[in-house]
């Protein structure tokens, strides 16, 4: 007879992600395994830390470690340890508020006399500047957040160096070709964070008693708190097997021959965990081989194997479950305001649900993207009703109706019907998403977008160059991307850009240029919020991976034997990105909050810099190009998801009568006149194509409308009133 050890589960986010909201990988596989009955808890350890550190009881702790510990005190830390009374006896409040329990203390933050003040606070007399007039809770956030930071200055300048709100020990795995930097980082004592962790961690262990933890690293900065965990676990519960996965193994591990990372961990899972994670149970409740596991590492015979023998498909998205988050502390989640930045703003602030439309991008073309790596070339959708279910359990177990859809590029036909469902089942959210710019993205598409929730998307115009969007194989034009935000900024809804420079081959003139099209963009007022990010190539990139195509040269000799993206290279035929980075930083800086439009370029730069080649009406000249130049197809769907009007019949001669149509939605009514059969045509269309009976093609509404001897479409859709009517929630699709 053989006997199986049934597996418990505990999944953990080490220190430190988002203060505002919990990453969602360990909520995802929670959810998976909740549909293959695998007892399962999860914590965010980093959420749990701060909330620790950050009490009465945490700053009593931390300035006697730090008056214990006989560190060379710079002027602002002098000032930190000089105030330590005003810190602790405000820090429980402050706490509170940032959690939206404690309000009325804006007021009293707002005056300047109550939070005490170091070096972060220099920045206060740019405030108003900055941010504009803000809301007494916005402004009171930000200071507040100030205040915070002052406060991890201090750790990071005493107690512990690895200190970071989000980034906790970042640079030790950023680029770690080599793991001898961080392993010698793990020898040392714990410090103050990680002792605070590792004692939470333990209650946990004691309390759930997993035979497995899962460790999630999402980013560099996750994963020296991960392995920290793993060495604790590893020293006080040995029978406890350890797996690490997330988005930091999925780009960087990909290669890992250092058999020193075994000593904290028992196995790497690389790409969709749900197989992985469900794959090792079986494994060790002695159901599977180890050469039957999926995409994971382990040793074996004192070298680091690739398990990779199952046959096994990995899960449908209609087949993972919905996310839980179940043992995450909605409650102790902090809502910041760091930068005026409006889009990092929504990342820092409030609380969101996490959850995919659709895994991998659809489009997956991009030369300086990971595309050959499985979480973004295997495209898959959901259904528009799956995840609707999905968004009302989550709402129901969370009580938050904010939601960040995590696509790569959220596919434009689900967003459709998605919004629709949405719309249907009157379910209220808010929700924002990435995307790509492109030309599926009408004015009724993202009006649509908007009446179901939508507030902001994110999108990449990267190198505001059509040569270089052509090159980087974006699928997009600078005429289409300025179309597509205006359409989104006409329904309301706010555009974030993320922007590239030194891209291969990116000339002096391109970087001058691409500045003057972000330039007349925000001028424009049809992107809001925007970030310069320089190209790095990484290896499994079509840039790295065959980087001579793009006449660049790789300067590294040879692969490490711990982390492998990052790709030092050196582009001969471009120019010297990194002297761009300041200005173009404080150019941007300056367009977000609308102003300094008519500054010449050179003035954000200490050198000479080219004139731009960009004629001054460029975008202007895009837009009024694509005004109305949306073309209708047999195809196209129509939908009205307004309410039905009232018709009453007026006599305007013997011979003449009217239909006075009026419309009433929430923000005003209308009233318009039609002749009689108009209106019939008119009727039957919103009856036909209402939310309750679903859209239908102009192909279709053709047929019916002939059926009817009811005048065609074309006869509704070029009347005068037509505009008005469009505005009481009737889409062209």
């Amino acid at each position: 007879m053989i006997f199986f050890v049934q597996q418990s589960v505990f999944l953990i986010t080490p220190p430190f992600t988002q203060l505002n909201t919990p990453y969602p990988a360990t909520a995802y596989l929670k959810g998976f395994l909740n549909t293959k009955e695998v007892p399962c808890a999860q914590a965010d350890l980093g959420i749990e830390v701060i909330n620790a550190i950050f009490s009465r009881k945490g700053l009593l702790a931390l300035f006697q470690a730090v008056a214990e510990g006989n560190f060379q005190l710079r002027a602002n830390e002098k000032r930190i340890v000089a105030l330590q009374e005003d810190y602790i006896n405000t820090i429980e409040p402050v706490i509170l508020f940032f959690q939206d329990k404690n309000p009325t203390l804006a007021h009293s933050i707002c005056t300047g006399n109550y939070l005490p003040e170091a070096k972060r606070f220099e920045q206060v007399a740019d405030l108003e500047w900055a941010f504009g007039t803000m809301g007494i809770r916005d402004k009171a956030r930000h200071l507040a957040t100030l205040y915070l930071e002052d406060i991890g200055d201090l750790i990071k300048a005493t107690v512990d160096p690895f200190f970071g709100f989000s980034r906790y020990a970042e640079r030790l795995a950023s680029s770690a070709h080599s793991f001898d930097e961080l392993y010698t980082a793990l020898q040392l004592p714990p410090t103050f964070t990680d002792q605070i962790t590792l004692d939470i961690l333990d209650k946990k262990l004691q309390s759930c008693k997993p035979t497995l933890l899962g460790i999630s690293v999402p980013f560099p900065g996750n994963l020296y708190g991960g392995l920290r965990c793993a060495k604790f676990v590893k020293e006080k519960y040995p029978d406890i097997n350890i797996c690490m996965g997330g988005g930091y193994a999925n780009t960087e591990l990909r290669s890992l021959k250092d058999t020193r990372v075994f000593e904290f961990l028992d196995f790497i899972t690389l790409d969709d965990g749900e197989a992985c994670i469900y794959h090792l149970v079986e494994y060790l409740e002695g159901k599977r081989g180890i050469d039957f596991l999926k995409r994971s590492f382990s040793l074996a015979d004192g070298a680091v194997y690739y398990f990779n023998a199952s046959l096994a498909p990995d899960y449908k998205q209609i087949e993972v479950g919905t996310p839980d988050y179940e043992g995450l502390p909605a409650e102790q989640y902090l809502s910041v305001i760091e930068v005026a930045n409006p889009m990092h703003r929504l990342w820092s602030d409030g609380r969101w649900n996490k959850l995919t439309l659709a895994h991998g991008c659809y489009w997956g073309k991009c030369t300086f993207c990971d595309i050959s790596l499985d979480y973004i070339k295997n495209y898959e959708a959901t259904t528009a009703t799956v995840l609707a279910d999905r968004i009302e359990t989550i709402i129901a177990q969370t009580g938050e109706t904010g939601f960040h859809f995590v696509d790569e590029a959220a596919p434009p036909a689900l967003m459709r019907e998605l919004a629709i469902e949405i719309l249907k089942r009157k379910i209220t959210i808010t929700w924002w998403t990435n995307i790509r710019f492109e030309k599926s993205f009408s004015p009724d598409l993202c009006r649509l977008l908007a009446a179901s929730g939508c507030i902001a998307v994110s999108g990449g115009l990267e190198v505001a160059s059509d040569r270089l969007l052509a090159l980087i194989k974006k699928g997009v034009t600078l005429a289409q991307v300025a179309k597509v935000t205006d359409s989104f900024t006409e329904a309301g809804i706010m555009v974030h850009a993320y922007l590239m420079y030194g891209f291969p081959t990116q000339t002096d003139q391109e970087t001058i240029d691409s500045l003057e099209v972000v330039r007349q963009m925000f001028e424009a007022n049809i992107i809001q919020s925007g970030f310069w990010h320089q190209f790095a190539m990484t290896a499994h990139s079509p840039v790295g991976m065959n980087p001579e195509a793009y006449k660049v040269k790789s300067l590294l000799h040879a692969e490490g034997d711990f982390a492998n993206n990052d790709i030092p290279h050196l582009d001969d035929g471009g120019a010297d990105h990194s002297k761009y980075a300041e200005g173009l930083r404080k150019a941007l800086f300056n367009y977000m909050h609308g102003i300094c439009f008519e500054f010449s370029l050179q003035e954000w730069f200490d050198f000479k810099i080219k004139a731009t080649t960009i004629a001054p009406d460029f975008i202007q000249g895009c837009l009024e190009a694509g005004a109305g130049d949306h073309v209708l197809r047999p195809s196209t769907k129509v939908l009205w998801t307004g309410h039905m009007p009232q018709v009453r019949i007026k006599k305007k001669s013997k011979k003449l009568s009217v239909a006075q149509v009026e419309f009433q939605q929430k923000k005003e009514s209308i009233q318009v006149e039609l002749p009689l059969e108009l209106n019939d045509t008119l009727q039957l269309v919103l009856q036909h194509c209402s939310l309750q009976n679903g859209y239908k093609s102009i192909q279709q509404l053709d047929e019916i409308l002939e059926a009817q001897q009811a005048p065609p479409l074309d006869v509704l859709f070029g009347h005068a009133y037509f505009g008005d009517i469009q505005a009481m929630g009737l889409y062209l699709l």
